[in-house]
């Protein structure tokens, strides 16, 4: 990973801008490797051997069923369907409600160092949140009024559509978080042209939910952005100055990450 001592390490401290940080060109194959890959910048990070903010995305080839760091499983998911189906149920490190990934939902990534300590939870969703949501307003185009189809952040770490036509708000990303004392993981969807009646199928309705969603099912509260892989990425890219490229990645790490945890049975099913 680049190492640039010569700038501030964070964009999240509410300094002026922050410089140009790193965009990680790399998407590896499976689930488990891209989840793997996040705690892994996450370690160097937090060591101290990466100081510059790093931005990524992936998107899974297959529907996936990924599981908080402490949700349970038989709370949140449908086994018996995601058994028949042959979709698989995997673990992430942050926190958060279980969530279905597949091709048309992008994964974004932010891993920051802090050297300084990280600052307030608040703040880092505020610091994630906000830009990503300006950037997709500035490309995402007006239905029936300036004010539809505008995302905005709704709840802890959600970011909902407004639309005009039944005047509610739809959930199109869900976010969430890993904190270490020197570093922050900050990763999660973007709804773009993802099969929404799965997720009625494999997630059972949310044990805990935002107040704006009011009991909603899940087709009645996510919606799709439509904009197309090619133009969300460069979205997260805008939103976070993610202009130095870079393809290395920390493959020892993910090696070993994977196989401690993320294809590690007693991990996945370890609530």
């Amino acid at each position: 990973m680049r190492q640039r001592p010569d700038h501030p390490t964070s964009p999240l401290d509410g300094s002026p801008p922050a410089p140009p940080v790193v965009w990680l060109d790399v998407t590896l194959p499976s689930v488990e490797q891209n989840l793997a890959l996040d705690e892994a910048l996450l370690e160097l990070a937090h060591e101290g051997l990466a100081t510059t903010a790093c931005v990524r995305t992936w998107m899974a080839t297959e529907p996936v069923v990924v599981l908080g760091s402490s949700s349970r499983g038989d709370e949140e998911i449908d086994r018996l369907f995601c058994e028949t189906a042959g979709v698989r149920v995997v673990r992430r490190p942050s926190g958060g409600a279980t969530v279905v990934l597949g091709p048309g939902c992008l994964m974004w990534s932010v891993i920051t160092p802090h050297p300084e300590g990280v600052p307030a939870i608040e703040a880092i969703h505020a610091a994630m949140l906000e830009p990503l949501a300006a950037a997709i307003n500035a490309v995402l185009p007006a239905v029936d009024s300036p004010a539809s189809r505008r995302v905005a952040r709704r709840g802890t770490s959600d970011l909902a559509v407004f639309t005009d036509h039944d005047l509610t708000e739809r959930k199109v990303s869900g976010n969430a978080l890993r904190v270490r004392r020197h570093g922050v993981l900050y990763h999660g969807t973007l709804l773009d042209s993802f099969d929404l009646g799965l997720v009625a199928k494999v997630l059972r309705h949310p044990p805990r939910e935002p107040d704006y969603r009011s009991r909603r099912s899940h087709g009645d509260f996510l919606a799709n952005l439509g904009l197309g892989r090619t133009a969300l990425e460069a979205v997260v890219r805008t939103a976070f100055n993610a202009t130095l490229v870079e393809r290395g990645w920390p493959n020892e790490r993910v090696a070993r990450l994977v196989g401690e945890r993320y294809a590690a049975d007693d991990w996945t099913s370890r609530l």
